[in-house]
């Protein structure tokens, strides 16, 4: 018996023993239960402090755009009617282009109401908020795009001249539909990507012309439709396969003016954002803008495009009515094409006017400065 309860006792001290490390986990826990739902507790007043602040700064950052955007309509109307000083309307126009640049480049930006996403982005990406709230955040998709426009500008080149350079070397004459259908898959994914990135840009604050978002939607649904015409092949493939050899040709020129877009409108833009005249995330427009010192270079070079362009629409109407059987594809192709010509036309004379327009107000401002500086020393010598 004495030893059956000592025994027992033994046992009940060691089963107590076992129960405080299962007491002390279980407190431990609790402890950090409680740390968990405070800190949680923190975060949320945090969150709330930030929404109301955030609100507060937002609703400052509108009045100081609306009253951006009065005061600029005020120095416009005053330089129209002849009446004020130029040199101090000059002046305030810098000191706006300041102002606007503190509110639209800077952090303040993200407190300023953005454009929606549009049906394009919410058919790929559904109801997701693509504005970023920090700048730095920003600028990193700008220059993310521009990196993507200059790898994509060589393989635009590359590929189409490979593909003439096998048809005479390696394919007797004749192309073959499988490499035909990898590039018209490679202009989808292209045209895709850029749309999507430009989109997300100008709901970010770049400044991208709509009609060049619109021609990436054009220039998708023609790689839809090419993608669902037959690859003409013998006999007569010479023939049959004439208009592909002129587009993959004006594919390969388009290359060459892509290059020299992005090398030497890029230098361009920086020079205005230093200078005040662009924004941060603004970027290189694409077919339908040139720069000083590219008018005997790039000019001619996109009219020559747009042309080819235009050529190749009316080439492809005009094969789709001679025929008496012929493909829906062709029609539908030459339209966009024309339609796509028509538009880069349009804009890029848009973009000559715009900038014949500034070189005009600038001469005016150079004799109107060379005007007050001969005034001024015409006075000082009378007085003397």
């Amino acid at each position: 018996m004495g030893e059956h309860a000592a025994n027992g006792t033994v046992a009940a001290a060691d089963e107590a023993t076992d129960r405080e490390p299962e007491h002390e986990l279980e407190s431990r826990v609790q402890d950090l239960l409680h740390k968990c739902k405070a800190l949680q507790d923190l975060a949320s007043a945090h969150s709330l402090r930030v929404r109301v602040e955030a609100q507060a700064l937002s609703q400052q950052a509108l009045s100081l755009d609306s009253q951006i955007k009065r005061l600029r309509k005020e120095l416009v109307s005053s330089l129209q009617s002849d009446e004020g000083n130029h040199e101090l309307a000059e002046k305030v126009e810098v000191d706006l282009c300041r102002a606007r640049s503190m509110i639209y480049e800077g952090d303040v930006a993200a407190l300023l109401p953005h454009k929606s996403n549009g049906v394009f982005l919410r058919l790929l990406l559904g109801p997701v908020n693509v504005r970023a709230e920090r700048n730095d955040v920003r600028l990193k998709v700008k220059e993310e795009y521009n990196t993507y426009r200059d790898t994509t500008a060589l393989l635009f080149l590359a590929f189409p001249s490979l593909l003439l350079l096998f048809r005479n070397n390696l394919w007797n004459g004749c192309f073959p539909a499988l490499p035909v259908q990898v590039y018209e898959v490679w202009l989808l994914f292209f045209y895709t990507s850029l749309a999507l990135r430009e989109n997300i840009l100008r709901i970010n604050g770049s400044d991208i012309r709509p009609w060049w978002v619109y021609h990436h939607y054009f220039a998708m649904l023609t790689s839809i439709v090419a993608l669902t015409w037959r690859v003409q092949g013998e006999p007569n493939c010479i023939q049959k396969q004439h208009g592909l050899r002129l587009f993959l040709g004006w594919a390969a020129l388009q290359g060459v003016a892509m290059l020299l877009q992005n090398r030497y409108q890029r230098q361009r833009l920086y020079t205005r954002i230093a200078l005040g005249k662009a924004g941060r995330m603004d970027v290189v427009w694409g077919e339908t803008a040139g720069v000083k010192g590219q008018l005997w270079m790039l000019y001619p070079l996109l009219f020559t495009l747009q042309g080819f362009e235009f050529f190749l629409g009316l080439l492809l109407l005009r094969n789709s009515i001679k025929e008496y059987v012929s493909e829906w594809q062709r029609l539908v192709c030459g339209l966009l094409l024309l339609l796509m010509a028509v538009g880069n036309f349009s804009n890029t004379i848009a973009t000559v006017a715009a900038k014949e327009r500034i070189k005009t107000k600038v001469k005016e401002k150079g004799k109107q400065m060379l005007q007050s500086i001969s005034s001024t020393n015409h006075a000082n010598k009378k007085q003397s």
